[in-house]
């Protein structure tokens, strides 16, 4: 839904991730609203797996979240290698409680 960029923070001088929702979809009251919906969600967690949300606002018409930047494989890269057995994903930590996955699922 939206797109991630890296960058750094020049005033804690860390790298960060953002993730803009572009003009065009942040016109789309929906949209917006899952957006906002997934910044709430993603306060509410602590994983090390789920990046931690640092900020939250809207610059030129355009929204966006502040993110930690995690290092890792881009997902839709992994998809395209076909889907993870379930073996491997709880070995790499891609298995996360049940409870959190409805709650990403639905945001």
């Amino acid at each position: 839904m939206g797109e991630v960029y890296r960058a750094q923070d020049t005033r804690l001088a860390r790298t960060v991730a953002i993730k803009v929702l572009p003009a065009e979809l942040s016109a789309n009251l929906e949209r917006r609203q899952r957006f906002e919906r997934e910044a709430r969600i993603i306060s509410s967690l602590n994983h090390p797996h789920i990046c931690a949300l640092y900020d939250i606002g809207q610059q030129d018409g355009v929204d966006y979240l502040v993110l930690e930047f995690l290092e890792g494989e881009v997902l839709a890269h992994r998809l395209e290698r076909g889907p993870c057995r379930l073996s491997r994903c709880s070995v790499t930590g891609w298995r996360l409680p049940t409870r959190w996955t409805r709650r990403i699922g639905k945001a």
